[in-house]
């Protein structure tokens, strides 16, 4: 797997189920009101692990796209906490319009059911200090740069960019996302790290192997 220089690749991995899969984040999340961060690359995989962590643990998953889209790339963790974490840890129904939406007239709102026993917030950044300070657990996705900047375009092609549009855009991004995670290295607080290479995806299996902070990690 080819990493950015400051990430070391994990191991040893195995392969659970998703029962196992299940009953581990079970184990790492408060019963009745668990918060999840799943943090990695662009086009790493974030989504597609966060989508299946949410299924079967009956939550609901909370994009940082959606918290950042036309207000910063970054700097969207205070809308997260304040808006989202804490207001729903405290058993109230989340239905957000955060400001991008508000200044350029999106419709709709980020919403989490006040009864829901999980919320699992995915994005680049999810694992910061900041975040994870206010959550149970971080999973961190690890992918392989080259196939993470591959399905990245692929997936902005298809919502309408011109592979040139692509590109541009995927560059602009990185010169803000891979200085913040190679200050802040969510990956060090992982408990959990999945294997994202395209090998590895499969109905009922994911790929783990334990993060740096797999002691806590009730046993």
């Amino acid at each position: 797997m080819r990493l950015h220089p400051e990430e070391t690749e994990a191991g040893p991995w195995r392969r659970v189920d998703d029962h196992e899969l299940r009953a581990l984040l079970t184990r790492l999340l408060t019963p009745g009101r668990g918060v999840l961060l799943v943090d990695g690359r662009s086009g790493g995989g974030k989504s597609t692990f966060a989508e299946r962590a949410a299924a079967l643990l009956s939550g609901v998953v909370v994009h940082s796209d959606d918290l950042a889209w036309h207000h910063d790339p970054v700097a969207w963790d205070g809308l997260a906490v304040d808006h989202v974490i804490e207001p729903w840890r405290r058993g109230k129904e989340v239905d957000y319009r955060p400001p991008g939406w508000v200044a350029r007239g999106r419709d709709g709102s980020v919403t989490v059911p006040a009864d829901v026993g999980v919320i699992v917030l995915e994005g680049v950044g999810a694992g910061r200090a900041s975040l994870a300070a206010h959550a149970d657990a971080v999973v961190w996705v690890q992918s392989d740069r080259d196939e993470a900047r591959e399905r990245g375009l692929r997936r902005d092609v298809e919502l309408g960019r011109t592979r040139e549009e692509a590109e541009r855009f995927w560059d602009e991004w990185m010169s803000a996302e891979e200085p913040f995670l190679a200050h802040d290295r969510p990956w060090d607080r992982a408990v959990l790290l999945v294997n994202a290479s395209a090998a590895e995806w499969a109905a009922d299996r994911t790929t783990l192997a334990p993060g740096p902070r797999s002691s806590d990690l009730p046993r």
